[in-house]
């Protein structure tokens, strides 16, 4: 759940003859990641793709059904099936898609019509106001004829006044057409660039402006209606065809990959071999399905020893590639640690820990039960749209869990719509219970006494009275997320080079960050400590920052001078970390006032309006309302969402987290619609 899945490094030689067979059966398994070769040797290169006819004509297929993928939206609504089946589906499919293909053909070609033809349109009604027959425009000898727009035609008389018994013009508003001699096209050209005219590309048809156009207009409709009728039969063949096309898409993809996988093999003039990865969970199916076909097969498991030889070697020098191993519950969240990076091989995965921080931080920071209400109806109707996409669905749960976590905040601080809810009554006897239980829990309790939550209580109303305690919250989730991540830090390195690296390392920033937060929080509950009096506390900051400047002096490469500078710099820059969780209070804080400002203005006076019968305030001071509301939602989903992947990403990763790892890519893909045969 917290780690990645565990790797072993397979390699394998066999000859040439049966690479296919060694190939298919690694796409059967479904969890053979290969790598690239390249360490060319004098007798050895990579393989070239298989050619044969099958191949041939998987890609000629591949490439039918991703150009009418790339025009239709579909997806499989049947679920996945055998490969026995798509098999089928791929000779049934053939012509089907020789089908869409030509309908997509015929709707280009009736797009590119209409264009040309709305181009010629805008050229005509143009030269409306001329009204003049095209072809008299053009097709002269000794003639030029040119024909403009601008702006400035009232001003045409007053520019060809000095030529006007050479030329004849008309200058209808908008437009200029001159006729003139050869010899006067210069002056001509120099009048229409004074009055800042664009030439016209004349067509070289017959008939008036006006005839023309509505010729242009009745060409447009004509392959618009065209176009329509085959887009139709298009979504048609979408409807009746889509679930199978996923499905030989997934399918004709896993064949391309096996043709063209000896692309990243060691070949030479008898054998090949390679080297891949696998499950360490799978390496006895992978054994018992390769065995028969190999000459040699070797599949060992990865160990990462890096702090036991100082060194890598040549056998341990490629990382693993990084498969993900979370349940169910917490595998969306992958997308957003995918943002930066897998994690590296064998450290900690955070993924199901953000799972459920995030929603946490989210719904602390917008923590109102009208919009949690909101996000989960938007999260529904995300999901019935676009649920049957793996990333919609993805997508639609993260954004449940949001409102989810809005939605408790929001009833906890008795806040809805920017609106205080505790004294409502059909909630007042709710709130009424929950103030008494946590008044009762906390008073008096030492946890409060020594966290100054002594006058905390439930409902919580962060922009009111509990305002001291939404920033004490902050801090204290800051400092708790901080721990978190360097405990994390601890363990990666102790894993990679050895306790006494960790401790020096991530060791030192836990001294600092327990003995700061506890300094600190003792100068503010207890009126009589100093803020530079001496204590167990100050003293592991001390420590700390000694280990700190020692670590960053050894360990990091910085030396000893660089590590007595940026020693305490860096641990001013942990109170700046801490410090920005402060962001949580701020941004939820601001969120309320906007809410509020839309109930005072708008719902408070639409009240009053209704009350003395004035309707259009009424109405005025309602739309005032819901556009506030509407724009404290739309901030509502972005604002916070901003802040929390900040506080994960930036402050607590960054405390821990490589993002280096490299994705898990078994040959042909990961079986969403086509079962594997093994």
């Amino acid at each position: 759940m917290f780690s990645t899945v565990d790797m072993s490094r397979l390699t394998l030689a066999a000859p040439v003859d049966s690479m296919h067979d060694v190939m298919r059966a690694c796409s059967d398994l479904g969890c053979v990641h290969i790598e690239d070769y390249t360490h060319f040797e004098e007798g050895i290169g990579v393989g070239q793709a298989i050619q044969n006819q099958d191949a041939d004509l998987v890609s000629s297929l591949l490439l039918k059904v991703r150009a009418v993928r790339s025009a239709i939206s579909v997806y499989n609504s049947k679920g996945s099936v055998s490969s026995k089946v798509a098999k089928s589906l791929v000779e049934k499919m053939s012509s089907e898609l020789d089908n869409a293909l030509q309908l997509i053909e015929e709707i280009r070609e009736s797009e590119a019509e209409i264009a040309t033809s709305e181009d010629q349109l805008r050229i005509f009604e143009r030269l409306a106001p001329l009204e003049i027959s095209l072809d008299l425009l053009s097709g002269y000898q000794g003639v030029e004829i040119y024909v403009a727009e601008t702006q400035n035609s009232s001003k045409a008389h007053k520019v060809f006044a000095d030529m006007a018994s050479r030329i004849e013009y008309l200058c209808p508003n908008g437009l200029v057409a001159v006729a003139c001699a050869p010899e006067d096209a210069a002056s001509v050209q120099i009048a229409l660039a004074e009055l800042n005219a664009k030439a016209i590309q004349i067509p070289a048809v017959k008939g008036t402006p006006k005839e023309r156009a509505m010729e242009a207009k009745k060409s447009i409709a004509e392959s618009q209606s065209v176009k329509d009728s085959n887009q139709q039969k298009l979504d048609k063949w979408a409807k009746e065809n889509g679930s199978n096309l996923v499905v030989v898409e997934e399918y004709l993809q896993r064949e391309d990959a096996i043709y063209t996988s000896p692309t990243s093999l060691a070949v030479s003039n008898q054998a090949f071999a390679l080297d891949a990865w696998i499950p360490t969970e799978n390496t006895g199916k992978a054994r018992s399905k390769l065995k028969n076909l190999a000459s040699h097969l070797e599949i060992e498991e990865h160990v990462d020893d890096h702090h036991h030889d100082g060194h890598d070697d040549e056998h341990h020098g490629l990382e693993p590639p990084v498969e993900y191993d979370t349940i169910d519950a917490t595998r969306h969240a992958s997308m957003l640690t995918n943002l930066v990076g897998r994690p590296k091989y064998g450290t900690i995965d955070p993924t199901s820990m953000i799972a459920f921080t995030f929603p946490i931080f989210y719904g602390l920071i917008l923590g109102d039960a009208g919009y949690g209400i909101c996000i989960i109806l938007l999260a529904l109707l995300l999901k019935a749209k676009l649920g049957h996409d793996p990333m919609g669905a993805i997508a639609s749960r993260i954004l449940m869990n949001m409102g989810i976590a809005t939605l408790i905040v929001g009833i906890l601080c008795a806040e809805a719509f920017g609106f205080v809810i505790e004294d409502w009554s059909p909630f007042a006897a709710f709130y009424d219970m929950l103030y008494n239980s946590t008044h009762n829990l906390l008073e008096g309790t030492v946890f409060a006494e020594l966290f100054g939550l002594t006058h905390t209580y439930l409902p919580f109303h962060r922009a009111g009275g509990a305002l001291q305690d939404y920033i004490l919250l902050s801090i204290y989730l800051g400092c708790a997320h901080l721990l978190l991540g360097f405990i994390i830090g601890f363990i990666n390195v102790m894993k990679a080079h050895g306790p006494v690296a960790a401790f020096f390392e991530k060791g030192s920033w836990l001294l600092i960050l327990i003995g700061g937060s506890a300094h600190i929080l003792r100068f503010i509950t207890d009126d009589s400590y100093g803020t530079f009096e001496g204590s167990i506390w100050s003293g592991m900051v001390i420590a700390g920052v000694i280990c700190l400047i020692y670590g960053l002096a050894v360990y990091e490469g910085f030396g000893w001078l660089g590590g007595i500078i940026m020693g305490p710099i860096e641990t001013f820059g942990l109170l700046a970390n801490t410090l920005s969780y402060l962001r949580v209070m701020a941004v939820g804080v601001a969120g309320v006032k906007i809410a509020e400002v839309g109930n005072n203005m708008g719902f408070a006076n639409m009240a009053d309006a209704i009350s003395s019968g004035d309707i259009l305030v009424a109405i005025l001071c309602l739309l005032i309302w819901l556009g506030v509301q509407i724009f404290a939602l739309a901030l509502g989903l972005l604002s916070p969402s901003i802040h929390a992947i900040r506080l994960h990403f930036v402050e607590w990763m960054g405390k821990f987290y490589d993002g280096s790892g490299r994705a898990f890519a078994p040959l042909g893909g990961q079986p969403l619609h086509v079962e594997g045969n093994a």
